[in-house]
């Protein structure tokens, strides 16, 4: 049987306007609850089809989006009667942290780089270029996170122990859009110049099998961006 992955974006939250999603505390709202339910039913029919294997521990991010995306997913799968189906929280597969600026609108960080005069003004585009670092304590840029879920996922391949027979042993990780995705450049399953072109559909698996060292997309879509989005982002 062979190890896969199932990433998946948290569901849609109460994410404040114009204020980078990060490390931001906020619970799901209630569409995003129910895409997590849909996107449970989608990966349910998807392992029922194929006979894939679900693993009982979902990974998750810590923060509450996630959290309560992986605990849906959770409850969703044991009323299907997937037995001892629970959510571990790991702190590797958090969004990328914006450091001292967390929970700042776009505008405050901009003017906070702005009156300090140890730094330039932001470059266009700052938040998807995947080497920038805001220069704050504690901030990352989207390629360090991507390192870090990445070898959250290499470790999770390299020693699950999946159980005999055909199929996929499928782990479900919960995360972040940002995250997953340069996570995915990382491990082979993206190209490095398309990631800033792809988003996630909120609460949607993607699944890649690990078949001798190297990821194979399996199921799922990656989201285009629009133009207009990557304008503004």
């Amino acid at each position: 049987m062979d190890f896969a992955v199932a990433f998946v974006r948290h569901g849609q939250y109460a994410q404040p306007p114009n204020v980078p999603s990060a490390h931001l505390p906020h619970p799901l709202v209630a569409e995003g609850r129910a895409q997590s339910v849909a996107g449970c039913d989608t990966l349910w029919a998807e392992a029922r089809a194929h006979r894939w294997q679900l693993c009982p521990v979902i990974d998750a991010s810590p923060l509450l989006r996630a959290w309560e995306t992986a605990t849906l997913f959770a409850e969703s799968l044991r009323e299907r009667g997937a037995t001892g189906t629970t959510v571990e929280t790991f702190d590797a597969l958090t969004e990328r942290s914006l450091g001292a600026a967390a929970n700042l609108t776009l505008d405050e960080i901009a003017a906070v780089i702005d009156r300090d005069p140890r730094h330039a003004t932001l470059p266009p585009g700052w938040k998807r270029t995947t080497d920038f670092r805001l220069p704050f304590v504690g901030a990352e840029s989207l390629r360090d996170a991507g390192d870090r879920v990445a070898a959250h996922v290499r470790q999770r391949a390299e020693t699950t122990e999946c159980p005999p027979g055909d199929g996929l042993f499928v782990k479900v990780i919960v995360g972040h859009g940002g995250s997953l995705r340069h996570a995915a450049t990382q491990l082979g399953m993206l190209d490095p110049p398309s990631v800033h072109r792809l988003s996630m559909f909120h609460a949607a698996p993607i699944v890649h099998a690990y078949q001798q060292g190297q990821w194979r997309h399996v199921f799922g879509a990656w989201k285009q961006r629009s133009a207009a989005a990557l304008d503004n982002h």
